[in-house]
């Protein structure tokens, strides 16, 4: 997972200067390097790998071992005996169970194998709450004319979300952003998340340049444009 370097904040910030100077709207950009911890990737997939533990140990040929009631033993020894191994093989089947659990769980908890075993559906629903508490927290929906839109991308899922402020919703549709959004995906995917977001940045412009063209002497900036990088949750 490639993350933004100094100098690659410095380039993204310099494309947002660019892009305001044509609008009155305003381009927030935000970064993490993930959106959730997701600890409830290695439980379900530790869970889900202990529970083949007793199938395991019939495919493996594990089998309780009965004594031959044609000998000399007596019901009560046959009776004992079959306790017996049946315990010890309910014992067998649990420690076994545990290991598998405990193993898997370290083994899914490794970044790479979290993120590639945690479901898209549910990385697309952390990145976009995420994306929405930020919104929210960082006040953008608080300029002048709601002309704000915020760019937000999670490096490890390698997805992004853009959110634009009433005043821009208003009057633009949100498949128009779907050419920044695919760019900057693109970036992701090329491991060029710099790219991404200047490309994205520079489409945006655009958008806000047609719907919300500056008024001369009277545009201010309202927003900061440099790349906020959030810490993991």
């Amino acid at each position: 997972m490639k993350t933004l370097s100094p100098s690659d904040l410095v380039a993204i910030e310099a494309a947002v200067r660019k892009a305001e100077a044509r609008t009155t709207g305003e381009i927030y950009c935000v970064v993490t390097e993930e959106s959730s911890h997701y600890g409830e990737t290695a439980i379900a997939w530790a869970a889900a790998v202990a529970l083949l533990g007793p199938a395991l140990l019939l495919l493996l040929g594990v089998h309780v071992s009965v004594p031959d009631v044609f000998a000399t033993w007596t019901a009560s020894d046959v009776g004992v005996a079959i306790e017996s191994g049946i315990r010890h093989a309910l014992i067998g089947a649990i420690a076994l169970q545990a290991v598998l659990f405990i193993v898997t769980a370290l083994i899914v908890s490794i970044p790479p194998v979290r993120r590639a075993l945690t479901p898209r559906s549910l990385k697309r629903l952390r990145v976009q709450r995420r994306a929405a508490e930020q919104f929210i927290a960082k006040n953008l929906h608080l300029t002048r004319a709601r002309t704000g839109i915020m760019i937000f991308v999670s490096l490890g899922e390698q997805m992004a979300e853009l959110i634009a402020d009433d005043g821009i919703a208003d009057h633009v549709e949100p498949h128009v952003w779907d050419r920044a959004m695919a760019a900057l995906t693109e970036g992701l995917k090329r491991g060029q998340p710099e790219a991404g977001f200047a490309a994205a940045v520079g489409l945006c412009g655009d958008v806000l340049a047609e719907h919300f063209p500056p008024r001369p002497g009277d545009n201010p900036n309202e927003l900061p444009d440099a790349v906020v990088v959030l810490p993991k949750p």
